[in-house]
Parts: structure tokens; C-alpha cells; sequence
């Protein structure tokens, strides 16, 4: 399984950025496909998770309400839309993905296949 990651760059605060993840190597609609993202000098933590149909969606509280993470199975492909973005968004995001939505999603260890990262920068 191989997952690219895309989207990021520079924007301003209160500005948006859609990222995108394409999934290759397996049926991508049978992937729980999430998205995580690291700050300099901290953890990884979680940002979205969406199950394989789409009808499960789950959020880190910090980004409710500003940040939308969806899929497209026709093209392999899985979304995170931020919006209203602010300067601690700024971090590296990564998609991750696996065959079942464990009940630790939040987890990064819940996935087993991880993207290269796409850089996010927010500035004030």
C-alpha cells in the first residue's frame, strides 16, 4: 500500500488549504483512511478519521468545526479541507490508513500504512 500525500504550503491565518491522499496498492475502499500531523519539537497527534464508507467521521477537538476530512472511492482518494487556519496548525500532515477502525483511532499505532508527509505552514 502507498499513500501520497499533497496539498500543503504557506497560507495565512484564517485562510485554506485542502489536502489530498492517494492510495495505491489496495482496494482504497477498504481502507480507514485518517490524517495526523506533527508540529515541530512535538508528538504526532490526531487530526480525522473517516471509516470505509464515509458514514463514521471523527475529529480531534481542536480542529472541530474548521476542518473536514472526506474520500472519494472512485478516485482512490481521501480530503482533509482546513479552514479558518490558524499558526498552531502549522505542522507536518500525514495520511495514514488500515483495514479496520479500531476503537483507537486516535491512536498512530491503530494504522499500519503511512504517507510521506505534506508540509502545512500558518502564518499570523
Amino acid at each position: 500500500v502507498q499513500l501520497q500525500a499533497s496539498g500543503g504550503g504557506l497560507v495565512q491565518a484564517g485562510g485554506s488549504l485542502r489536502l489530498s491522499c492517494a492510495v495505491s496498492g489496495r482496494t482504497f475502499s477498504s481502507s480507514v483512511m485518517a490524517w495526523f500531523r506533527q508540529a515541530p519539537g512535538k508528538e504526532r497527534e490526531f487530526v480525522a478519521a473517516i471509516s470505509r464508507s464515509g458514514g463514521s467521521i471523527y475529529y480531534a477537538d481542536v480542529v472541530k468545526g474548521r476542518f473536514t476530512i472526506s474520500r472519494d472511492n472512485a478516485k482512490n482518494t481521501t480530503y482533509l479541507q482546513m479552514n479558518s487556519l490558524k499558526p498552531e496548525d502549522t505542522a507536518v500532515y500525514y495520511c495514514a490508513a488500515d483495514l479496520f477502525l479500531s476503537s483507537n483511532y486516535y491512536l498512530s499505532r491503530a494504522y499500519n500504512y503511512w504517507g510521506q508527509g505534506t508540509k502545512v505552514t500558518v502564518s499570523s
